[in-house]
């Protein structure tokens, strides 16, 4: 936690450090003091709220636990070594589900994930930037999506959830493999490569309150090499936003990208009212890792939890058409 600078004498953050330093709001912390008793600043001389670095690490946990799709009533307050029992129970049940649905892991010729953390821990993003457009340029887009961005990135998740890195590291490094992923696309786009193939016309977003929008660009990605013609609205879009928009721009389908941040009965919920107000004739696609999108089959809905599985069903939905 890069707090030296910031830290009072007695070890105590004001409230704005605290809200940088967990990525909670101020208003949310004060709610939470008011609803759960927790957590409990102190007050320097002017009367302002301070929170001792034993809170502070725990609102980080709580912020980590809150990523994974747990409400605040189930977790706030809850002592260090619950919330790291918590933390461990998810990382192992994430790592029983990406067994079954990710691919072998291929090597990436020269290009070591090691280097490319290293580059971010150490705040060099022109080194990360460049480095990954070499690798891309190497290793062909297709093969730099599945075997390197995505390991990357499920890399740079588990070196935040331990402490490794900062929010802002996290961040930066989304901000980074976000240009490069735009860039591939537009260079797709403006070559024509991917147009002769007369794929279908999808819609790509997430739903409200999914803020996470780097694999949404991957799908992007990947689609765009099997031809399909995108329009993204990128993160957050409210249901009827969405059918208005399938409708607008004609698409055949609907793709929805999905982390764990939402709890699995507001994940079915929303998709099974999503797909009563979309017309029949629109396809409805879910991928992600939130596991209850592959507990059991949804009626009228694919999901494809295998960025290389994509091309299947992009084929599956040509000879159907």
């Amino acid at each position: 936690m890069s707090t030296r600078s910031t830290r009072t004498l007695d070890n105590r953050l004001p409230i704005a450090t605290v809200e940088r330093e967990t990525g909670i709001a101020k208003d949310t912390l004060r709610v939470w003091e008011r609803r759960y008793g927790f957590p409990q600043p102190l007050r320097d001389a002017n009367g302002n709220r301070t929170y001792p670095l034993a809170q502070v690490v725990q609102l980080q946990s709580i912020r980590k636990l809150l990523d994974t799709g747990l409400r605040p009533g189930k977790i706030v307050g809850l002592e260090n070594n619950e919330l790291e029992e918590l933390l461990r129970q998810h990382r192992s049940k994430k790592a029983e589900i990406l067994s079954r649905t990710k691919p072998v892991s291929v090597r990436t010729d020269a290009f070591e994930l090691a280097a490319f953390l290293k580059a971010l821990e150490e705040q060099d993003p022109g080194t990360l930037r460049h480095s990954l457009m070499h690798a891309q340029a190497k290793m062909g887009l297709a093969s730099f999506v599945i075997n390197l961005v995505g390991p990357l990135t499920t890399a740079v998740g588990e070196a935040w959830a331990q402490g490794r890195f900062e929010i802002y590291e996290e961040h930066l490094y989304t901000e980074i493999i976000t240009g490069v992923l735009h860039q591939a696309i537009a260079s797709l786009a403006s070559g024509g490569s991917a147009a002769s193939l007369a794929g279908p016309r999808v819609l790509l977003t997430t739903l409200p309150d999914e803020q996470h929008g780097l694999g949404l660009l991957m799908v992007e990605v990947m689609l765009t090499l099997e031809g399909c013609r995108c329009v993204s609205l990128g993160t957050q879009t409210p249901i009827c936003n969405i059918v208005r928009a399938a409708q607008a721009h004609q698409v055949d389908i609907v793709a929805l990208s999905f982390t764990a941040q939402l709890s699995s009965q507001a994940v079915l919920a929303s998709l099974h009212e999503l797909r009563a107000l979309l017309p029949s004739d629109i396809a409805l696609w879910v991928g992600g890792s939130h596991v209850a999108l592959y507990q059991q089959p949804l009626d009228g809905i694919t999901a494809t939890p295998l960025l290389t599985d994509l091309g299947k069903y992009v084929e599956r939905w040509r000879q159907s058409h």
